[in-house]
């Protein structure tokens, strides 16, 4: 199944679907103008099905348990795959090149992976297996964790693979991952959030168009835009969020536990982030959610909402600058860690 979205992932975006926030934007008589888009990979694309399916299903209340066996109504779909703007860090030479194909970008993950606090997990891992230790390689263990992880998440299996882990070992490992995450894909470096600037734009293009004064005769903008695509921590760290003071490393573990990056808990299964347009008397207001959930801009804290004209106002040196060409073929390619942001 790799690459593949499994039933359980299917059932998520589904039920995504099935308690919409706001069910008058995505009514029966308003899909003919909400578009969707989607990657082309298998996964977005089940994703971006489910999703329908699970819209049908809440117009017309049918039988949950034909969906849950894999049985329920599919199509017909609509959706448009576009690899341009969902697959947009593929097509940034400075993100593939800088960071990607580039082993010093990771270094840190590197370090921390060999370092003394991943030695102990994998000491104690040995001892409960009753291994030498030499024959336990950082790899195998974390592989163990992964398996532990995915049993439990796909499965809902309490696996055999879990008795191998004490909280204080899973938290080592889920701060590898963070690691990774955040000098791969995140703040670490300043290419990762430029390299989606072509999804910032077309995020505040929409909302421009949704948000501007119109005349009745004028064609209604469309009720939602739904884009399904992969790692949004690339956009949510152009946002500025989840930036803490000091940055995560191979040698600060010890300092890093009250973090806010945690990308287990930025980007589980169906993440999700969504920006809603809200029509007020002093001019309209964005409000920002990130996994159903309220979050607040950078800069902007006070506010729930705040103006849609003072949220363009702190973006806007995103909105004016942020060339994709340039930044992606321009830039040295390196390991230059963010400063700009």
């Amino acid at each position: 199944m790799d690459g593949q979205l499994v039933m359980k992932g299917r059932d998520d975006s589904w039920r995504l679907a099935t308690r919409p926030l706001f069910p008058s934007l995505l009514s029966e008589e308003n899909m003919a103008r909400v578009s969707l888009r989607t990657s082309s990979k298998h996964r977005c694309v089940s994703s971006v099905e489910a999703f329908q399916d699970g819209l049908q299903e809440h117009w017309r209340p049918g039988d949950h348990e034909a969906h849950t066996s894999g049985h329920h109504q599919e199509g017909p779909y609509s959706h448009q795959v576009d690899d341009e703007l969902m697959r947009f860090f593929e097509r940034c030479r400075g993100y593939v090149e800088g960071v990607e194909k580039n082993r010093t970008a990771l270094l840190e993950v590197e370090k921390f992976k060999h370092g003394k606090e991943m030695e102990a997990v994998r000491r104690r891992v040995a001892e409960r297996l009753g291994l030498p230790q030499h024959r336990l390689t950082p790899d195998l263990v974390e592989a163990a964790f992964f398996l532990c992880s995915y049993e439990l998440s796909i499965k809902s299996l309490h696996s055999s693979w879990c008795f191998l882990f004490d909280e204080d070992d899973a938290k080592v490992l889920e701060y590898k991952c963070d690691l990774k995450q955040y000098w791969m894909r995140s703040h670490g470096h300043v290419i990762s959030g430029l390299s989606s600037c072509p999804l910032f734009h077309h995020v505040f293009r929409t909302l421009d168009k949704a948000g501007r004064p119109r005349r009745s005769t004028d064609v209604p903008p469309e009720p939602a835009s739904i884009l399904v695509g992969h790692a949004a921590l690339l956009p949510s760290s152009l946002l500025g969020l989840y930036k803490d003071q000091t940055p995560p490393t191979d040698d600060n573990y010890r300092t890093q536990h009250g973090r806010s990056f945690r990308s287990g808990l930025i980007v589980p299964y169906a993440a999700n982030l969504l920006f809603v347009l809200y029509d007020c008397q002093r001019g309209p207001r964005l409000q920002l959610l990130i996994n159903e959930s309220p979050v607040r801009f950078p800069g902007l804290e006070t506010e729930d909402a705040p103006l849609y004209r003072d949220v363009r106002a702190t973006y806007r040196h995103l909105l004016d600058g942020c060339d994709f060409d340039r930044e992606c073929e321009g830039r040295p390619v390196g390991r230059a860690p963010n400063t700009e942001l």
